[in-house]
């Protein structure tokens, strides 16, 4: 698929670039969609081990394309939801992708942006970086993502930030955990890819498992916890990238990891 408002890089490591710097990269229902189906399409790669996200130009992401957002608000209930079930549809593509996604923001990072921060398995910001939840100040409130949002921030970030749209800077973003690093706008790319770097030195089945697994032991009682960790170590520990790994540790050497997720 040719990406309008995109730039994909395929390979063990892809790379997603929000590709419309003039608009500040704010997204439309172009470029949800092209996300959407980008990370659909890139999950089917056997070799994918990481993602990496980025943005083109100053600006990560401005938030929402404001001229969608006033269009889709004269559109009838039903049509209207399906409209704005776009940026759930986005969201869930990023967060449901089976390989660690990293998200590398600089400069502005509004609205619909924080979602993709939140969505994203590893997020750092540069050191210049200025977030805001910026929706009051339009009339309306950060909904759809929330979802992703509000489980790394808290309720208690949410009131202060959802309900005066203040800028925040990347080391308030770090408090809060809607981010784990930041770094040196210089060295923002290059920090994304020493992250992607470690993830290669990993089993790949294994960090596939482990992320599917994490929200799964989040939403599960403790005795469904225990049961699905035991079956699932003793799963990996008897397979051949477990066994790979084992011995390669105990012999003093890297493993040989076979991409078979």
């Amino acid at each position: 698929m040719a990406y309008e408002h995109l730039k994909v890089a395929l390979g063990p490591v892809a790379e997603v670039t929000l590709a419309r710097p003039a608009a500040r990269n704010a997204m439309s229902e172009v470029t949800l969609g092209e996300l959407e189906h980008a990370f659909r399409d890139i999950a089917k790669n056997p070799d994918l081990r990481a993602v990496m996200v980025t943005g083109e130009g100053k600006d990560f992401c401005a938030g929402a394309d404001i001229d969608w957002m006033r269009r889709g608000g004269t559109l009838p209930p039903e049509e209207g939801k399906k409209d704005a079930r776009r940026f759930a549809d986005m969201l869930f593509a990023v967060d449901e992708c089976p390989v660690p996604v990293i998200v590398a923001a600089q400069g502005a990072v509004f609205g619909g942006g924080l979602g993709l921060l939140a969505a994203a398995d590893v997020a750092i910001l540069s050191e210049d970086a200025k977030l805001c939840f910026s929706e009051v100040r339009l009339g309306i409130m950060p909904a759809v993502i929330s979802s992703w949002v509000l489980p790394k921030i808290g309720a208690a970030n949410a009131r202060r930030y959802y309900l005066t749209a203040e800028l925040f800077g990347a080391a308030k973003a770090v408090a809060m955990g809607l981010a784990q690093e930041t770094a040196p706008a210089a060295e923002l790319s290059a920090r994304a890819r020493a992250v992607a770097a470690e993830i290669l030195k990993n089993g790949p089945l294994a960090v596939r498992t482990a992320k599917a697994m994490i929200p799964k032991i989040a939403r599960a009682s403790l005795d469904e916890r225990v049961n699905l960790t035991v079956d699932t170590l003793v799963r990996l520990r008897s397979g051949a990238e477990g066994q790979e790994g084992l011995s390669a540790f105990l012999e003093k050497r890297a493993p040989k990891w076979v991409v078979k997720p």
